[in-house]
């Protein structure tokens, strides 16, 4: 029992030496992507099969 009662007088005076503030500037997360590419490929690809599909038509 003594023993709790120290923890928690331990944890109540804890409790004014924690300090938590936002930052100053915002949070950037800047992510650099490059989906063009993947784009440019899959139409590449498609054009590719429509015109072995269609090799009269071209």
């Amino acid at each position: 029992m003594k023993a709790i009662t120290v923890l928690t007088g331990l944890g109540m005076a804890l409790v004014g030496c924690i300090n938590v503030q936002a930052p100053d500037k915002p949070i950037v997360i800047q992510l650099d992507i490059n989906i063009r590419a993947d784009v440019v490929y899959a139409l590449s690809q498609d054009a590719a099969n429509t015109i072995d599909e269609n090799a009269d038509i071209f």
